[in-house]
C-alpha cells in the first residue's frame, strides 16, 4: 500500500534516476542543466535553479540521495502529513516541501558565487536535507542510521551538518573538491525546519520539549 500512497516520492525518484543516468553517459546534459550562478545571473539561465537537483556526480551520490529521499520521503508523505496537514492537504504539503526545499537551498549558494564562472554544484541533497530535517522536527529521537549507525534523530541532524562544515572548510582551503554544494545543506536544514515553524509551529516546541525530556 505505501508504494501507492507515496507517489510523489516514488515520481520524484524515478525522474532523480532517469535524468542521472542520461548525464552519466552524456556529460553535455550535465554541463547544460548543472547550478551555475554565474550562468543564471549574466546570462538568465534561471532553469538551473531547478534542473540542477535531477542530476549527480556519480552513483554513489545519486544513490545516497535516492535512499535518503525514499527513506524519509515516503514516511512524510504516507504517515505524518496525511496526520498534521490532514488526507486532503498532505501531499500537497510534501510537495511544497520538497520541490521549496529545491529552490531555498540553492539561494545562498547562488548569492556567495554568482559573480564565480568557474563555479558549479548538482544534485538533490539540499531539497533531501528540507526533508530530513522537517522529519526530525516531527520526531526527533526516531532512530536514524547515520551511515549505518543506528543514533536518535536530532543527534544525526548535527552529525550530518558537521560533516557538512568540515567538507566545506576543505573545499574552501583548497584540500577537497567536489562538484557537491555542501552549503545547500545548510540551506535546505533551515528551510525544513522554517517549514515546519510557518505551518505547524506546535511541532518545533514539541521538538525542543521532547529533546530537553530526552536528557532527564
Amino acid at each position: 500500500m505505501a508504494i501507492f500512497v507515496a507517489l510523489a516520492t516514488l515520481v520524484f525518484i524515478i525522474l532523480i534516476v532517469i535524468t542521472s543516468l542520461i548525464g552519466f553517459f552524456q556529460p553535455g546534459f550535465i554541463e547544460k542543466h548543472y547550478f551555475s550562478p554565474y550562468r543564471i545571473k549574466y546570462h538568465g539561465e534561471h532553469y538551473r535553479f531547478l534542473s540542477h537537483a535531477f542530476i549527480h556526480a556519480g552513483f554513489l551520490h545519486l544513490g545516497f540521495n535516492v535512499l535518503a529521499l525514499y527513506s524519509f520521503g515516503t514516511v512524510l508523505e504516507e504517515y505524518y502529513f496525511p496526520i498534521l496537514y490532514g488526507e486532503k492537504w498532505g501531499r500537497a504539503m510534501f510537495l511544497l516541501l520538497f520541490t521549496g526545499g529545491i529552490y531555498a537551498s540553492c539561494l545562498l549558494e547562488y548569492f556567495l558565487y554568482r559573480n564565480k564562472e568557474n563555479y558549479a554544484s548538482l544534485g538533490i541533497s539540499g531539497s533531501v536535507s528540507s526533508v530530513i530535517f522537517a522529519f526530525i522536527i516531527i520526531s526527533p529521537l526516531s532512530e536514524i542510521g547515520f551511515f549505518f549507525i543506528p543514533m536518535k534523530g536530532w543527534v544525526a541532524g548535527l552529525l550530518l551538518l558537521a560533516l557538512s562544515y568540515i567538507f566545506l572548510r576543505k573545499k574552501r582551503k583548497g584540500e577537497y573538491q567536489d562538484p557537491i554544494s555542501h552549503e545547500s545543506h545548510y540551506s535546505g536544514a533551515v528551510f525544513g525546519i522554517l517549514f515546519m515553524l510557518a505551518t505547524r509551529p506546535a511541532t518545533v516546541w514539541q521538538f525542543v520539549l521532547t529533546v530537553l525530556e530526552s536528557f532527564r
